[in-house]
């Protein structure tokens, strides 16, 4: 189902699939370019709902506008906010868990908070390619909840083994980190089966606890 969201910078589009028990409620968002219909999400969208977790895609005003890149961060942070809590509203009483890919697995670690039971971040961008001293780990560190990060492990944006030795540096609380082999920032369509399982076990977690 489909619901547009009123925000301060015009409507946001929620894009919900739900099975006929839900546990738990994913709200996930786009990377730069605000896309939510891509491999990684796709694919969640489309296994998780049958096993209890309802999956919303929030579609950022700026792309419902038809705009290909939205404001420098944190301008749409109280814009995904509105999306995350039109998303409750549609789920109430169960866990909730908010990610993304890329920018918008950013977003939703800077906007966390404690009634967010965790968080899943594909493709976390740790720095820019090429620039590994402008690490974002410190969007990260502030979340009190389980993260499962789902990474290429050879992303450009933050290698396996650097993701691993910023979360050791930065003391940070429940981390699981998922690497997909031969994958770079964006996921193969090979990975999708992998990625799910990951999630799924996770979102899975969560629900019992």
């Amino acid at each position: 189902m489909v619901h547009d969201v009123p925000t301060d910078a015009g409507p946001g589009r929620l894009h919900v699939v739900a099975g006929a028990e839900v546990r738990v409620l994913l709200v996930l968002g786009g990377g730069h370019s605000g896309q939510i219909a891509t491999v990684d999400l796709d694919a969640v969208a489309a296994a998780l709902p049958a096993r209890g977790v309802a999956v919303a895609r929030f579609e950022l005003p700026w792309r419902v506008a038809g705009k290909k890149v939205g404001p420098r961060p944190p301008a749409s942070d109280p814009l995904w906010t509105a999306g995350v809590d039109a998303a409750r509203a549609l789920h109430p009483g169960v866990p909730l868990l908010t990610g993304g890919r890329s920018a918008g697995a950013r977003i939703a670690c800077r906007t966390w908070t404690s009634d967010v039971a965790a968080v899943v971040a594909l493709s976390f961008p740790l720095h820019p390619p090429g620039k590994p001293d402008a690490s974002r780990i410190a969007e990260l560190t502030p979340v009190a909840a389980p993260v499962l990060l789902v990474s290429g492990a050879r992303d450009p944006f933050g290698t396996p083994e650097e993701l691993r030795a910023a979360l050791a540096a930065s003391h940070a609380g429940s981390r699981r980190l998922v690497v997909v082999p031969g994958a770079t920032h964006a996921f193969p369509r090979a990975a999708a089966p992998a990625l799910v399982e990951a999630v799924a076990t996770f979102a899975g977690s969560v629900a019992r606890n």
